[in-house]
């Protein structure tokens, strides 16, 4: 829920840099906006894509846009084939400069780190299930029942097991349940491995919601070199039908990068919080499957004191 509230927040603060700064664009933007927060959520989940791909697909779709309505907003042409030309056209010339490249690095390390630990998780819960449900052999269930039920054989139906007796029996039923303690100790530790990571410089936050201005700063590359561009895909493209009368791209003035600190801190607050409570609670489960016989012979089921107890054959 974290993770799915943290990207709808950043898709919403991406969008509204259309709404507040490139409102020609805006209604045909929020698509490709759409699909890219869809893609990183796809990743983190564990689907098979790249960071890289998606990015790209996404400045692939961002590039027609700005050509038709900011760097060339005169044009009323922009048929599927001269659009696809524009797409193509995007990855030989360029027109987003290093930006694009920045935001596939940026957001390569962060989702990394996001992506591993949703697996992880998928993977401990897994784990969990599986040994909630493990079958107990016909030894453990007579052993068992002897602990349980064989004093009532001699009316002492009060008299409960003894503690040394009652982890012998657990211990025995679980053996192959106890053997998961080396693997599931180091499973924590990389639990606690990637919540570190994701705190430090694979900050998930920090990276989706700087999706926004690197957008920002890779379309004002592009308008900077409208003229060059222009040139380039007339070339290749051809030129398209042009409408008078219309403001050219030099009028055309973005508005200045809007932070919005006090959501963004909150969304940023709530995902720490959630993830340093997360990893507190994983690591007190360290020796789970080391203790689990401990765990099933307290409380009620024995008798901890020095009063008579039910050894297996007798009362002591």
């Amino acid at each position: 829920e974290a993770f799915e509230s943290l990207l709808r927040f950043a898709e919403n603060h991406t969008s509204s840099l259309f709404e507040t700064a490139y409102r020609p664009m805006a209604k045909e933007a929020a698509e490709p906006v759409k699909e890219l927060f869809t893609d990183i959520s796809l990743y983190i989940l564990g689907a098979e894509t790249t960071v890289e791909s998606a990015v790209l697909r996404f400045f692939d779709s961002l590039f027609p846009l700005v050509y038709s309505r900011l760097i060339n907003p005169g044009i009323t042409d922009l048929s599927e084939d001269y659009t696809e030309c524009l797409r193509l056209t995007r990855q030989d010339i360029n027109p987003f400069g290093r930006y694009s490249k920045n935001v596939v690095t940026e957001l390569s390390k962060s989702l990394w780190a996001s992506r591993m630990l949703s697996q992880a998780l998928s993977l401990g819960i897994e784990v969990i299930n599986t040994t909630e449900h493990a079958a107990l052999t016909k030894e453990c269930s007579k052993a068992l029942v002897k602990m349980q039920y064989c004093p009532h054989c001699q009316g002492l139906t009060l008299i409960r097991p003894c503690v040394g007796y009652c982890l012998n029996v657990m211990r025995g039923c679980l053996a192959s349940i106890s053997e998961l303690d080396a693997q599931w100790r180091e499973y924590i530790s990389t639990l606690e491995y990637l919540t570190n990571e994701m705190a430090a410089s694979h900050d998930l936050e920090i990276a989706l919601t700087g999706i926004r201005n690197s957008i920002n700063e890779a379309i004002l590359h592009a308008q900077l070199n409208g003229p060059q561009l222009s040139a380039t895909v007339d070339k290749v493209c051809g030129q398209p039908r042009q409408q008078e009368g219309i403001l050219s791209a030099d009028n055309v003035v973005p508005v200045k990068e809007v932070t919005e600190t006090q959501m963004f801190v909150m969304a940023h607050t709530s995902l720490n919080n959630k993830r340093r409570e997360f990893i507190n609670y994983m690591k007190r489960s360290r020796t789970f499957y080391a203790s689990i016989a401990e765990r099933l012979c307290d409380g009620d089921l024995v008798m901890r004191d020095s009063s008579t107890c039910w050894n297996g054959e007798d009362v002591v």
